[in-house]
């Protein structure tokens, strides 16, 4: 049986790379659920399970867009225990009390300790990184997809014959938005969702300066958008009048960054609460307001998991209190933006 990457999980950049650049592993099982005749994944209620951390911005996603689309009684999940190791995720154990909902040993495959078990399970020679999220078929014992991107895409529609009307019509991704959608992933994703983890794995002061600074210029470019937005009497939602996938893929990176981004990832020219405004007002918006962004975000496994399972950056695995609270009311600001 494979042993996994012969670089370190915990080597979240290859100490042989002397660029110190961060470089994302690509998804290997890409599958698809479909509603079309003869599909090798057809949308059954009860076949398929989500494998998620708490911790993590990708698997997040597929948490927060499984509840916008009333799809709890459909696809069950459960959550690894924050900590990532020498071995990969692992499942918390029975006699651990965690918080966050189904933060349970593997709920299928009660003798797995690791999510590298269903991985090896699948594929015994598998030599990538074992990562969240997992979507899982029950029935044929298959992963069906690791790529967060393309889990939520398939929970938007797939399943809407098995849904009641109200969830029907929650459209995240509309035909009219999909190429400024489309357009604006691809620069967050490089400069935001992945851009925190390339200032903050980088293992040079030039990888990380280039990174950092694309990062905040992206932030920017954002603030902008959104403060125009609101300026103009729009809705709260990055698009349109509702919620959708472009604020799904942007909030959880942004709920993250003043809790852990500012200083594990040192990310730090200005935090988000006195910062960028607008942004503070649209993820604050989404928490407060929109139930399944709140729900599904967990700031103990959120600060734990990176200050103590990235032994690179943080040695002795020192979490810090603040900022505190971990998001601030609806309605309230910092001092310095009180005084502004």
């Amino acid at each position: 049986m494979a042993t996994g990457n012969p670089q370190k999980i915990t080597d979240w950049v290859n100490p042989s790379d002397k660029s110190g650049e961060f470089k994302r592993q690509q998804s290997i099982f890409r599958n698809w659920i479909s509603r079309e005749p003869g599909a090798k994944f057809p949308p059954e209620k009860d076949r398929y399970h989500l494998y998620v951390s708490y911790a993590c911005p990708w698997a997040h996603r597929t948490l927060i867009t499984r509840n916008l689309k009333g799809l709890e009684n459909i696809i069950t999940f459960s959550s690894v225990h924050w900590h990532l190791g020498e071995k990969g995720w692992r499942f918390a154990t029975s006699d651990e009390k965690l918080p966050g909902k189904n933060t349970i040993p593997d709920p299928l495959h009660p003798q797995f300790t690791h999510l590298q078990e269903i991985y090896f399970s699948n594929d015994p020679d598998y030599t990538g990184r074992f990562t969240v999220p997992v979507l899982y078929d029950k029935k044929n014992k298959l992963i069906v997809s690791n790529e967060s991107a393309e889990i939520i895409r398939m929970l938007y529609y797939e399943f809407d014959d098995l849904l009641p009307e109200q969830y029907k019509k929650v459209d995240l991704f509309p035909k009219a938005l999909r190429s400024e959608i489309d357009a604006t992933n691809e620069w967050i994703y490089n400069d935001v969702n992945n851009g925190v983890y390339k200032s903050g794995f980088a293992t040079t002061q030039e990888a990380y300066e280039k990174a950092v600074t694309t990062l905040f210029s992206s932030l920017d470019r954002i603030e902008t958008h959104l403060a125009k937005k609101l300026s103009s009497g729009g809705a709260p939602y990055y698009f349109g009048d509702s919620v959708t996938e472009a604020d799904i893929r942007l909030f959880t990176t942004i709920i993250r960054f003043d809790p852990v981004y500012v200083q594990h990832f040192k990310c730090n020219i200005r935090d988000i609460r006195s910062g960028f405004p607008a942004i503070h007002r649209w993820v604050r918006h989404l928490y407060w307001e929109v139930p399944a962004f709140r729900e599904t975000t967990d700031f103990e496994h959120i600060k734990k998991h990176y200050t103590k399972s990235h032994k690179q950056i943080n040695q002795f695995s020192i979490t810090p209190v603040g900022p505190v609270p971990d998001i601030l009311p609806k309605d309230e600001e910092v001092r310095a933006v009180k005084a502004g």
